[in-house]
């Protein structure tokens, strides 16, 4: 089976076209562009849905605690 369309491009074709379907959108007047009101309810939003996994929570716990102790352990070193 062939591989067709988007699958069949390279990444810089893909971003390439991305990139100016943006353009397009934008000079058209059909971008949106979030205020930061938006963009901070939006954010809130997820973090709501996010923070209702608790398992995953957990290990963005546990993930800090551990880059805490590396970092405490393994001071970076000024001026090498």
């Amino acid at each position: 089976m062939a591989i067709k369309g988007f699958a069949s491009m390279t990444p810089e074709r893909r971003r390439e076209l991305a990139s100016l379907g943006g353009k397009a959108a934008a000079a058209k007047g059909n971008a949106h562009r979030f205020t930061s009101d938006e963009a901070r309810e939006a954010g809130r939003k997820a973090g709501l849905k996010v923070s209702q996994d608790r398992k995953y929570m957990a290990e963005l716990g546990r993930r800090g605690g551990t880059a805490k102790r590396d970092r405490r352990l393994n001071p970076p070193k000024e001026n090498e």
